[in-house]
């Protein structure tokens, strides 16, 4: 892989991008006429190397022609977070890539996330008409400048069309689960957007064994056994957890009332209200008490408590609850052996880019390093930082530090200097923290403020070289 920053956004690029380019690149040269234009007409008269220099450069071509406009859709999303103050980074593999639009895991409003995940599309959409105007106005100038601006604008308009479809993981699939979820409810938008998906993807496939595009056949064929698993664990479960909206009578508007509290992280809030819909015997029926544990339980995670979570998830009947919120209890609680299955399950079950590292990083916790780098689309410096929270909310100050030094051979971070040293303080080991400190400020930290008053760097207080450094940041930043 290789890493690069446009502006203060930082790129990551798979190798996986890179060979996926190279074989669309090398499909591209059996197509109709491809052989009769730039640069294969130029070497029409020359000998076989001249034949096998056209074919590098063609494929060449192409592969820049991929990555740019990938790059470019990428860049949509992420200044479109930008705009919202986030900070996003690029990650492209595979077919195509993927924008995380911040540093560290947040929740971002739906409506927010609508804007940022169109945005992508949208600047793809507007890059293939400049080329296409660029190609109207400069046609027949010279034959490798028609090649670019048309291949770019054709490239551009399929990747935006494409790209929209309503089929998860597809933007459009994003933008129809999310709409689909706020018009209908959780369990009807699943069903209607998933189904939808199922329906787009089976059609594909079909068309694709008709006309041999292999390609088309193996992603949609792969998006759509998705749809059809999510599809039947709604059905079966007969209902999403946290949906109250059929529920009536008093207790059920308390209860929304804790789903608020709990959305806006009102935490006290939300358990005393969850809490009093238990302890209230007038009315209140299975359904409700499932629901109030089903709440109880993410309040417990929230606050980074695994057992109680597990108690009242173990205590919801009739309904579904998250794999993701079981497999965050167990590794809260230090049994990753257990949570590793229920995060592979939620990420295969929902695609999710978070869900993906906290799996990556339940193995890296269990010593399985190289299968976690292996999965696809991994961000290496994401999955030790989601290994690295685990160990640090546990209390396992020590082994936080170890991976946390792991995640900076991947990925030389101030951040992620400054939170080993965090985990070396709280261990009491002041020298290592001292060094990790010492590493942030090398990597870019420069807020004293906020590391005088940080309660991880409290045992430092005190401590002749922490009140040095702290000295040393003070002066930089009035200078």
């Amino acid at each position: 892989m290789f890493r690069f920053r446009l502006g203060s956004i930082p790129v990551e690029v798979q190798p996986s991008h890179l060979l996926v380019s190279a074989m669309i690149a090398w499909s591209s040269v059996e197509t109709a006429g491809a052989q009769r234009g730039w640069p294969f007409r130029q070497v029409e008269s020359a000998p076989a190397l001249g034949h096998a220099s056209a074919m590098g450069l063609f494929i060449l071509s192409w592969m820049s022609i991929v990555f740019v406009s990938v790059l470019v859709h990428e860049l949509g999303h992420a200044l479109a977070s930008r705009l919202f103050g986030y900070r996003p980074s690029i990650f492209l593999a595979w077919l195509g890539g993927h924008t995380v639009p911040h540093d560290q895991p947040v929740h971002v409003p739906w409506k927010r996330d609508l804007v940022i995940v169109a945005a992508g599309p949208l600047f793809g959409l507007t890059l293939g008409v400049a080329c296409w105007v660029g190609f109207v106005l400069f046609r027949g100038h010279t034959p490798a400048l028609d090649f670019f601006l048309g291949t770019f604008a054709a490239a551009n308009f399929f990747w935006a069309v494409l790209n929209m479809l309503p089929v998860l993981p597809l933007d459009g699939g994003h933008i129809t689960a999310t709409l689909a979820h706020r018009i209908f409810g959780p369990r009807r938008g699943i069903l209607l957007a998933q189904g939808l998906s199922l329906l787009l993807c089976v059609a594909v496939v079909v068309l694709g064994v008709r006309t041999g595009e292999l390609l088309f056949v193996v992603l949609f064929g792969m998006w759509g056994a998705r749809a059809f698993g999510l599809i039947s664990q709604v059905l079966r479960s007969g209902g999403k957890a946290g949906d109250t909206a059929a529920l009536r009578g008093p207790q059920a508007e308390k209860l929304r009332e804790a789903q608020a509290a709990l959305k806006a992280g009102r935490l006290d809030d939300a358990r005393r209200l969850g809490a009093q819909v238990l302890e209230t015997e007038e009315g209140l029926t299975q359904q409700l008490a499932s629901h109030a544990h089903h709440l109880l339980g993410w309040v417990a995670l929230k606050e980074g408590h695994g057992r109680p979570a597990l108690d009242h998830f173990s205590q919801v009947q009739g309904l579904p609850v998250e794999p993701h919120a079981v497999a965050a209890a167990f590794s809260l609680v230090g049994d990753d052996t257990r949570a590793v299955d229920w995060w592979k399950q939620a990420w295969q079950t929902s695609g999710d880019r978070t869900v993906l590292h906290e799996y990556a990083g339940t193995l890296i916790r269990l010593g399985r390093e190289q299968d976690a780098l292996r999965l696809p689309g991994l961000d290496p410096a994401a999955a030790y930082t989601c290994a690295e929270r685990v160990l640090f909310i546990r209390g396992a100050f020590s082994e936080a530090a170890a991976v946390g030094e792991a995640a900076l051979r991947h990925a030389p971070s101030a951040t992620i200097a400054y939170d080993a040293a965090c985990a070396y303080a709280r261990a009491r080991n002041a020298t290592e923290a001292m060094r990790l400190l010492r590493r942030a400020t090398e990597l870019g930290f420069n807020d004293g403020a906020y590391a005088a008053s940080d309660a991880d760097l409290a045992p430092l207080h005190g401590h002749p070289a922490f009140e040095a450094w702290l000295t040393e940041l003070r002066q930089s930043a009035a200078s």
